[in-house]
């Protein structure tokens, strides 16, 4: 483990007791968090995006605020739902957050996680699909984004514009020359991993894998690491990709976090999404010394680049915060962290 950040839900509503969260509060958190976060070192800040539910839908406005606040952090999601992505208005807006930040945007893309409604990418207008869940849909999307960003001219000049006319196709503006090389895919099977590295992206591996044959979840999930690896090389793309994990790790440092955390799942899940039999990792939650042998046995963890923290965003910033600092006090440095590794490239 190289690098690590966290990865926030952005759930929104009521709280109990009379409180409620609001959306607006969500989005000003997210950013007061990261914004601490860029304090601490080389961490990163990721959002899900999850759409018909009160969660963060519509990321790029609260990518590019980050972006203009912070220095150092980077940015992404874990991740876009391409089903319901017209490729080029996203491929527009993940350049222009790309030079906002000078080239610290971690864009992470793919079919999508399980939805409250049903085939949703339809009343945003994507229909057609000969696929249960929208698989086709996405990776046609994606194709047409990844074109996009490589600068491909994806339109027709017209000679006779009163506005710069010309010949030729036209590329979608802004483009951001390093974008391509900042892209990764979500991935919850080898299969998929597989396919992410002969495509040449980076590897975001899921929360869950839908596979489930008795073998643990980190190893089930280094499997796919290792598998996604060794597509990359064998397809010919040049250097070494990046991949990611994520998990739920509280190091209990006060009577608080004992409070939230003390009686935390310790063991994998087996359970079905998608109506496919799936493994869910387990959650972390102990001293920083106990979680520090822990998650040196954690196989997946060990070998991916980059962990991503799943946090209470709930909870506040405060709170956040303290469980990120402790975290990279405690725990990162014995996991091979070194404060200011991430820098923007």
């Amino acid at each position: 483990m190289q690098r690590f950040g966290t990865l926030s839900f952005g759930h929104y509503g009521p709280l109990g007791g009379g409180r409620e969260l609001t959306a607006g509060d969500s989005l000003r958190q997210a950013i007061d968090l990261a914004q601490g976060m860029d304090d601490l070192g080389a961490v990163g800040a990721y959002f899900r995006v999850h759409h018909f539910a009160r969660q963060q839908a519509s990321p790029m406005p609260l990518l590019a605020a980050i972006a203009a606040t912070t220095k150092n952090i980077e940015i992404g999601t874990g991740v876009i739902d391409m089903r319901y992505e017209n490729p080029l208005y996203l491929a527009e807006e993940a350049a222009a957050v790309d030079l906002i930040s000078d080239g610290r945007l971690a864009l992470g893309v793919s079919r999508g996680s399980p939805e409250t409604v049903v085939r949703g990418y339809e009343a945003f207008g994507y229909t057609g699909s000969q696929d249960p869940r929208g698989a086709d849909i996405a990776r046609e999307h994606f194709d047409t984004f990844l074109r996009a960003i490589e600068g491909e001219g994806l339109a027709e000049r017209d000679p006779n514009s009163p506005f710069g006319g010309g010949n030729g196709m036209q590329r979608i503006e802004p483009h951001s020359s390093g974008l391509r090389s900042r892209i990764w895919w979500g991935a919850g099977t080898t299969d998929t991993a597989e396919w992410a590295g002969r495509k040449g992206v980076h590897l975001m591996s899921s929360t869950l894998l839908t596979e489930a044959d008795g073998t643990p979840f980190d190893i089930l999930q280094a499997r796919q690491l290792d598998a996604f690896r060794a597509a990359w090389r064998e397809a010919g793309h040049p250097g070494e990709p990046r991949t990611s994990v994520s998990r739920s790790v509280f190091p209990i440092t006060t009577a608080e976090d004992e409070l939230y955390f003390g009686g935390s799942n310790d063991q994998d899940g087996i359970g079905y999404i998608d109506g496919m039999r799936s493994t869910f990792g387990k959650t972390y939650a102990a001293a920083p010394d106990v979680l520090v042998e822990q998650l040196m046995q954690d196989a997946a963890v060990m070998s991916a680049d980059t962990l991503m923290l799943t946090i209470p965003s709930q909870l506040g910033v405060e709170f956040n915060l303290r469980i990120v600092e402790s975290f990279a006090k405690y725990v990162a440095p014995a996991l091979g962290w070194k404060s200011g590794a991430l820098q923007p490239r």
